[in-house]
Order: structure tokens, then C-alpha cells, then sequence
């Protein structure tokens, strides 16, 4: 039997972004509170995506959107993590209110967003591990939140998963500008 390897790539690729989403799970979580919540976007849902951060950039006119919206149509699957909502009582004054119970609505305790940035970290060593294509994208995941991926959700990050020749998340060509400057003489 002879296998090639683009036959097997994406199957490849998919196993590894399980990994990745049992490496964000497995990750440590203060005071052993899981409040993380990881989910797999592919195929169509990938273009539902990316049509999200258009009509986020037509809102806020940030060009990484638009930049991100395409890199994204690119991976094989895209990894989202996010936090629920959970404030862990120890009145510690990190998140800038002295007590939890002064912390207004959407303003996220510092240690589930720490354990955000820890499960995102381990997902993405995993990827290393296996050496495929990633970038963590603020951008994606803020459109992953607003389509409701990670229900009841909050902080999310997307994390595009691929395997090419070439990284395509990274070397990115910045959008020009709509009216560049003229030139002074």
C-alpha cells in the first residue's frame, strides 16, 4: 500500500485539533473551577465565520478583520475557546473591584481569564507538538461569540488550524488603505 500524504492531510489535521481541544480542556484551571468551553468550526460554518468578522469590520472598520476573515477561509478547521461567566469569591481586587460582588455584569473575573489564556496556550503547544499551522485571532473568536458558537460564552478566541507548505496566518500582507496618502514634495 502506498499512502500520500495530501490523502491523508486533513484527517491528519482534524485528529490534531481533537488533540488540541483535550489539551485546552486538560489545562489547569484555578481553584479547579472549569468554566472553559471549546467547540470545532469547519467546512461551511468556517465561511459563516468569516462572514461574521466582514460585518464586524463594517461596524468597527478594523482591516484585520477583514484580513483575519480571509486567512481563516484557509484552515482546515477553526478551534474556538471561550469562558462562561463565574466569579471565584476570593474578593482578591485583580480584575480592579476590591469585591466580586462590586464587579459589574461583563466585566470577567481575572482568573477565568487567566484560565482562558492557559487552555488557549496548551492548545496551541499541541499544535506545535504536531507541527501544524496555527494563530490565536482575537478577531475570529469575537465573531465566534457574537454567532453564539460557545453558548453563554464570553472571552473567545479562535485558533485556525492548518497544514501547507507555507504558514498562511503569519507573513500576512496588510491591507492597503482606501485613499493612500499622496506624497509630499
Amino acid at each position: 500500500m502506498i499512502l500520500n500524504e495530501r490523502a491523508s492531510r486533513h484527517e491528519q489535521v482534524m485528529n490534531i485539533a481533537r488533540q488540541m481541544m483535550t489539551a485546552a480542556r486538560t489545562a489547569p484551571k484555578g481553584k479547579g473551577v472549569d468554566v472553559i468551553e471549546i467547540a470545532m468550526v469547519t467546512d461551511e460554518d468556517i465561511k459563516r465565520l468569516s462572514d461574521e468578522m466582514i460585518a464586524i469590520h463594517e461596524e468597527n472598520g478594523f482591516k484585520f478583520f477583514l484580513r483575519d476573515a480571509d486567512n481563516i477561509q484557509s484552515a482546515e478547521c477553526v478551534i474556538i475557546i471561550g469562558t462562561r461567566e463565574h466569579a471565584h469569591g476570593l474578593n482578591c481586587g485583580h480584575c480592579g473591584y476590591t469585591q466580586c460582588a462590586d464587579r459589574p455584569q461583563g466585566v470577567p473575573c481575572a482568573i477565568v481569564s487567566v484560565d482562558v489564556g492557559i487552555a488557549i496556550g496548551s492548545a496551541c503547544a499541541t499544535a506545535a507538538d504536531h507541527r501544524v499551522d496555527t494563530r490565536v485571532m482575537f478577531s475570529a473568536g469575537l465573531a465566534a461569540q457574537r454567532l453564539g458558537i460557545l453558548e453563554g460564552c464570553s472571552q473567545c478566541f479562535a485558533i485556525p488550524v492548518s497544514a501547507s507548505s507555507k504558514n498562511p496566518f503569519f507573513d500576512r500582507k496588510p491591507k492597503q488603505p482606501e485613499n493612500p496618502p499622496t506624497e509630499l514634495k
